[in-house]
Formats: structure tokens, sequence, C-alpha cells
């Protein structure tokens, strides 16, 4: 909970800082309290490449705050809890793109999921998000396209994109891989009639279980339309607070898996860390080289074309 005296420190620093918070729905409920926008990777990359500021706090993982970097690189980037890293992010290798490059010629398309690092970003030729993905792909001239480094995400892209040829990359997030198909399905018998709401980052074993497969903003945007009163999650716990805010008061009810899906990197970015990057201007963000700097904005702004 975040008290008046914290609330009113953060807004008397960003008033001083000319700071603005941004704030993924994974990390902890109090950081989110603090933020003045919230959302999932695609809607904070667009905010983050729009703000009329000089200093973004970046409440997410490293490659958020990187991304955002790139983005607006004239902007301080802080990142309340610099540790906070995403498996995933690293999860490609150079060789494997190199190889179908080598294959496919000039017919191939690397898309690279934004959960991912810089460098594999300089890699790739466009970025894409959970929400754009399908859209992006769907649009790509190219008729391979090689799709890092989630292999779940890139396997139901393929599925909904069928015309084109998605090659997958061995990588995954290891908190939605984990969610097990046995915990969805003993959520729905314990709630008859709950319709079961699922990542694209979760493995094809729950997507096949789910009655709609969606980014976050996308799970709960369905959650709000839906005529249903309760609903399985099948994403990470941090989307509660917002799912619980944008259904107050129409009896809308929320579950999860038995073992509760938590990033634990968005589980230490929290208020207190948030009060403390803007007093102290700890947690800053810095552009990567030249090479990589121009290749992953390229990678980003050409997402942001594709997505209009």
């Amino acid at each position: 909970m975040v008290s008046d005296e914290m609330r009113a420190e953060v807004e008397r620093l960003k008033r001083e800082q000319d700071a603005v918070i941004l704030a993924h729905y994974y990390v902890t409920p109090d950081a989110q309290d603090l933020a003045d926008y919230i959302g999932d990777s695609f809607f904070l990359s667009k905010k983050a490449a729009t703000l009329d500021c000089k200093t973004l706090v970046f409440a997410g993982v490293h490659f958020m705050a990187e991304s955002a970097k790139l983005l607006s690189p004239n902007k301080r980037v802080l990142m309340p809890e610099p540790t906070a890293d995403c498996p995933m992010a690293h999860m490609v290798q150079k060789a494997t793109i190199d190889a179908a490059r080598a294959k496919y010629g000039d017919d191939l398309a690397v898309a690279c999921y934004v959960n991912s690092r810089s460098q594999m970003k300089a890699w790739s030729d466009v970025c894409v998000t959970s929400s754009n993905a399908v859209k992006i792909v769907r649009a790509l001239p190219q008729h391979n396209v090689l799709f890092i480094p989630d292999m779940n995400l890139g396997h139901y892209v393929a599925l909904q994109v069928p015309e084109k040829n998605v090659i997958l990359n061995d990588g995954f997030c290891p908190t939605h891989e984990a969610i097990e198909l046995a915990e969805v399905q003993a959520a729905r018998r314990e709630h008859p009639g709950a319709r079961v709401l699922a990542h694209p980052e979760c493995g094809d074993w729950v997507l096949k279980e789910a009655d709609f497969v969606g980014s976050t903003s996308q799970i709960i945007a369905e959650a709000v339309a839906s005529d249903a009163t309760d609903f399985i999650i099948a994403t990470v716990h941090g989307v509660i607070r917002e799912l619980e805010a944008q259904t107050a008061g129409s009896g809308k009810r929320f579950w999860f898996p038995a073992t509760t899906p938590i990033c634990p990197n968005m589980a230490r970015v929290t208020a207190d860390k948030i009060l403390a990057c803007l007093r102290d201007g700890t947690g800053e963000v810095s552009l990567p080289g030249d090479d990589v700097a121009a290749g992953s904005a390229h990678a980003l702004d050409l997402m942001l074309d594709y997505a209009k």
C-alpha cells in the first residue's frame, strides 16, 4: 500500500525532474499505484516514444527500459530495479539467425519479440509484441519468418498465419511455460462456466484449453467486454490489479492456476524502489554501441509503423 507521504514525495520529485513513471501490468500492485501509465509492452513502447518529458522511470524488466531508451535516446531512463531481467530476452544465438539467412536469403524476415536484448533486435528486421505479432507477420513481404526468441508466441503466430513459413527458435518465458494444463483444467472444474483467458507465451497445451488467447491488454479488454462472470487467467498474477480495477462493481471474479504464475523479476519492482531511483538517480539505462542502437531502434520503429 502506498502511503500519502510516499505519493507526495514521488509527485514532488517528478515535478522537479520532469519525470513520467511507466509500469508494466506484471510489477507489484504498489509500483503500479505510483505509475502515470500502466500497460503491456506495446502500449508502453508507444507511450515512451511520444511522451514530452525529460525523464522516464520504467517499472519493468531491463529489455523494456532498454527499448524505451532506444525509442527516446534524448531522455534519461531510470530503472527502479536495475537487476530485474528477463531470461527469455537472452534465448537466441546469432548462429541461428545466420543459418536462416543463409538458407532463405532475401525471402526471410527475422521478427524479434520485444522481450529481447537490444543486440537481438539489431540482428532482426522488425520487432513485434504479443499484441501485434500476428498483424505484423501477416503484413511482412517475405514468405519465411524466423520468429525469435519465444517459440510459444511464435507457434501461436504460425497457427494464425498459415500462409507463412514461420520458423521457431528454442526460447520461452519460464513463468508462462510453467503453467500446467492440469492446473488450468482443475480450476475450470472448480469454477464451472469460467472462461479461460491465456497469454500466447503459454505452452500450446494451455492455449488449446483457452477460450481466448491474447496479450495482457487484450486479456483485460476481453474480461471487461465478456458477459461471463468468472475467468481463469493464464498469465502473470500482477495483471489482477488492472482486471479488478476495470471490472469493479460488475461482480466479475478472477482465478489463477493453483501454482500462482509470478515473474520473479517483475516482483522485485516495488514502490520503494521507484521512490529511491527518483530520489537518487540510480538505475540509469544507457544506449548500446552505435551499430546496435541504430539497428535495434530501426526494428522498433518499423514495428510502430506496421502496427498503425
